[in-house]
């Protein structure tokens, strides 16, 4: 009975031991399995092409088409010193002295429009300059002369003696979209045929950074990188077309930082044409003072859009007052087309002559107005504006070598035909020799057209006859 007794009290503590033993791996031990579901989605898969496979703008041809018409323009200058009176006795007398001439150079880029040599460029690159060559890209080189400025667009027209030479057809800005694709062809840092791409950034954007009193702004904005030397190159399409000419760049540096800014074609085909046909531009005039409509004026005129220009003044005896536009009118259309901004307004009327008429769209009181608009010149009439050289009634040619030597002048343009004008009254004579206006040195006819033009007062002529004997002349230009 004893062993059954101890048999049995083992065969507990067993039966014991493992029920302790299970709940413990149970409680402390054994972690419950968790069975995570996937559960697959409805997803369309696109299938996307290799890089090989993805379109790209192709601008090859369009380079290759443009290239050979952008010119490197190098332009060289002489001015004298500043320290003479121009009177030796005073120099003299007062100790005086003139120093050396001084040569200036300067560098830029211009665009062939035709086949015989007519080449477009920013008036700021070839301005003040008596020597002009032009470099073209497979390395010819041509003296040019300047056909005209225009210091309110920076616009000037050259001519050089070339036939057959490529050129640049005109394209179509105003189709330019923001986002297009556009080359800037130039000669950055005189690194001839440069090609940079970009898009289209804005359009009608007015940077304020012509001083001229009747300056026109209205750049073609884009992130294609523009340096010195690019300035008077071409801004051409994909097709291959001049839609604008590089001017300026948006720079605290001096070098491309971002934004560069073109002049729109359609400005710089009429500029061109204004140019050979009359020597200088017909500009048309509004007769108004305008700004742009903002918030402030658009909830005074209780307008539906933040947009037009908002005419501040409208000019007495001026083309707007005669056509019946008024202060506080918003200018919204031009020739049938809408014009949100100043600087559009201002691109749209460019484009006309005086003497021209223009249907104008205004609101009025909320209400919609056309007016046929007369556009006049900066004289108040409608007639085509002459340059200041032919008030003169004078012609002139440059001098030879064999001149310059007999009369011992280093630079000169001669009177070969003389018509009643003020040169005549002041004095002057046929085969007169013209050497400096106003102690500014005339190397060819265009420096006495400039001069002449910047004349603010009375004009000092000052030159040698044909016998060797040195005459001066005073007279005054009206402006």
């Amino acid at each position: 009975m004893k062993k059954f007794g101890r048999i049995s009290f083992t065969f507990l503590l067993v039966i014991a031991g493992a029920f302790i033993a299970v709940w413990a791996y149970s409680t402390f031990f054994n972690e419950p399995q968790v069975v995570t579901v996937k559960e697959e989605s409805a997803i369309r898969y696109a299938s996307l092409p290799a890089d090989s496979e993805q379109t790209l703008p192709d601008l090859t041809f369009a380079a290759e088409k443009s290239i050979h018409t952008v010119v490197h323009i190098a332009t060289q200058s002489v001015r004298t010193g500043q320290w003479s009176s121009g009177n030796p006795f005073i120099d003299e007398f007062f100790g005086l002295r003139r120093s050396e001439p001084q040569v200036r150079q300067g560098f830029g880029s211009g665009v062939i429009l035709s086949e015989d040599g007519y080449i477009v460029t920013n008036n700021h690159v070839i301005e003040d300059a008596q020597k002009i060559k032009v470099i073209l890209n497979d390395k010819r080189e041509f003296e040019a002369r300047l056909v005209g400025a225009d210091p309110s667009t920076d616009l000037a027209l050259l001519k050089v003696d070339g036939k057959d030479l490529p050129y640049l057809t005109y394209g179509n800005s105003e189709s330019l979209k923001l986002g297009e694709w556009v080359l800037a062809v130039g000669n950055p840092f005189n690194l001839t045929s440069t090609v940079t791409a970009g898009i289209v950034s804005a359009r009608a954007r007015n940077l304020g950074i012509n001083e001229d009193t009747y300056s026109i702004e209205s750049f073609i904005q884009t992130d294609a990188a523009v340096n010195p030397g690019n300035s008077g190159g071409a801004l051409v399409n994909q097709q291959g077309n001049l839609v604008g000419i590089n001017t300026a760049i948006a720079s605290r540096t001096g070098s491309y930082s971002g934004y560069s800014f073109a002049i729109p074609v359609t400005i710089v085909k009429k500029i061109v044409e204004d140019l050979k046909k009359y020597g200088e531009v017909q500009r048309a005039l509004l007769g108004v003072n305008i700004g742009d409509v903002n918030a402030e004026i658009a909830n005074k005129l209780n307008l539906e859009r933040v947009e037009g220009v908002y005419v501040g003044a409208v000019t007495e005896n001026g083309a707007a007052k005669e056509a019946g536009i008024k202060a506080e009118d918003v200018i919204i259309a031009v020739g049938g087309e809408k014009v949100k901004t100043s600087a559009e307004l201002q691109e749209k009327i460019s484009q006309y002559r005086p003497g021209d008429d223009v249907k104008v769209d205004v609101l009025r009181n909320n209400e919609r107005k056309q007016f046929t608009v007369t556009l006049r010149n900066r004289h108040g009439d409608t007639q085509i504006v002459r340059d200041n050289v032919s008030v003169l009634g004078a012609e002139f040619v440059t001098i030879d070598n064999e001149l310059k030597e007999k009369l011992d002048i280093d630079h000169g343009i001669m009177i070969s035909k003389l018509d009643k004008g003020k040169l005549k009254d002041a004095g002057l004579e046929k085969g007169f020799v013209i050497t400096s206006v106003n102690k500014k040195p005339i190397y060819e006819v265009n420096d006495f057209k400039r001069e002449i033009g910047n004349a603010r007062g009375g004009i000092l002529v000052e030159g040698v006859y044909p016998n060797g004997e040195p005459a001066y002349f005073v007279f005054g230009v009206s402006k």
